[in-house]
């Protein structure tokens, strides 16, 4: 029996995923994802937001990430497990999936590990794009590992900085990301010490993987003026910020309900005054408002902007391709007689 058409969905395979992002640019592929979010957040009422849901272990988080517009309903599935990388494992994979909110046909179905990585970066250039200094042109990524070359592209392309400072405690990561920025058009300094690669910088991005309370940065480490997109800390019991930096910043997060259980603010009192980004992005509150102001952007990843992700990649299947079709629904002809089909199936086998 030959599917129909409504049960064919389009798959974006690893392979596929890489195919459409080299079709694209990279820089290219965050900046648009980023205008796919920020359209998103524009209109975040109309979204049902919740927390993620997590299942911990001792080993890592396995995490579902749900979320809607009423008209399509996307969810995300992620892990993340710090000592995957040394069993030669990925810390982080993915796979997300759009559906039609009016009939619960699935429209997508899609790797993230690598989108989720474009992602990533798209918010951050985002946030930079509110509350960033003018005129930034410089940043340090402290923690150099999968994320790395994805930020620094896309700030070079969003937020135009020129001048890129790397620190890891592996210095191999370092390297490796020093080696795959060699052709970007970036300045690339290898740093010896977290305090060398911050100093002087417009722009400070944590993202660290150790799933504990670890301290990157320290009071004295960041100067006013500075932006801080702190995006390793995502889950309760994992932070990258001394809790005195926090207090003397202006803090900006996704949702909140979600960021004082596994953001940098799990360290503070639960009324510490926050501000939502989408309220920045609406006009409704104010976002960086001197040039000593220190910004801190408290990001931890939030379903909506998967959303905007698979929006994105969708959008782009007609034009460049780059997908197979899955026969992931059963369509009898008959919607009460799944049995039958099953039957006739046998019978041409």
């Amino acid at each position: 029996m030959q599917p129909s058409a409504l049960a064919m969905v389009p798959f974006v395979s690893v392979d596929n995923m890489m195919r459409l992002v080299n079709r694209i640019g990279v820089a290219d592929a965050i900046a648009g994802i980023a205008d796919a979010i920020e359209a998103d957040y524009l209109r975040w009422p109309e979204f049902d937001k919740t927390a993620r849901v997590p299942s911990h272990s001792e080993d890592g988080v396995i995490e579902l990430m749900p979320t809607s517009d009423g008209i399509t309903y996307s969810f995300k599935y992620v892990n993340g497990h710090p000592a995957n990388m040394a069993r030669g494992y990925q810390t982080v994979t993915a796979f997300g999936l759009l559906a039609r909110v009016d009939t619960g046909y699935p429209i997508l179905l899609s790797e993230m590990t690598i989108l989720t990585a474009l992602r990533t970066a798209a918010m951050s250039v985002l946030a930079a794009k509110y509350l960033a200094p003018k005129g930034a042109k410089s940043m340090a990524l402290i923690g150099n590992g999968a994320q790395c070359e994805f930020q620094a592209l896309g700030f070079q392309k969003v937020v135009g900085i020129d001048t890129v400072h790397l620190y890891d405690v592996d210095s191999a990561a370092t390297e490796k990301a020093a080696r795959n920025l060699s052709d970007s058009g970036l300045t690339v300094l290898n740093c010896g010490t977290a305090e060398e690669a911050v100093t002087g910088v417009d722009i400070i991005t944590t993202c660290t993987a150790d799933k504990q309370y670890a301290t990157i940065l320290t009071d004295n480490m960041v100067g006013s003026g500075q932006h801080i997109n702190a995006i390793g800390g995502d889950c309760p019991g994992k932070t990258e910020l001394h809790r005195d930096v926090l207090l003397r910043s202006d803090i900006f997060v996704e949702y909140p309900p979600q960021t004082r259980i596994e953001g940098e603010i799990q360290q503070l009192d639960p009324d510490h005054p926050i501000t939502e980004l989408w309220q920045v992005m609406s006009g409704l509150a104010l976002g960086r408002t001197s040039d000593r102001q220190l910004t801190l952007f408290d990001s931890v990843g939030f379903a909506t902007e998967d959303f905007s992700a698979l929006r994105y990649v969708h959008s782009m299947l007609e034009e460049f391709g780059h997908y197979e079709s899955l026969d992931m629904i059963a369509d009898p002809d008959n919607p009460r007689d799944l049995f039958g089909m099953i039957q006739r199936a046998g019978s041409v086998v």
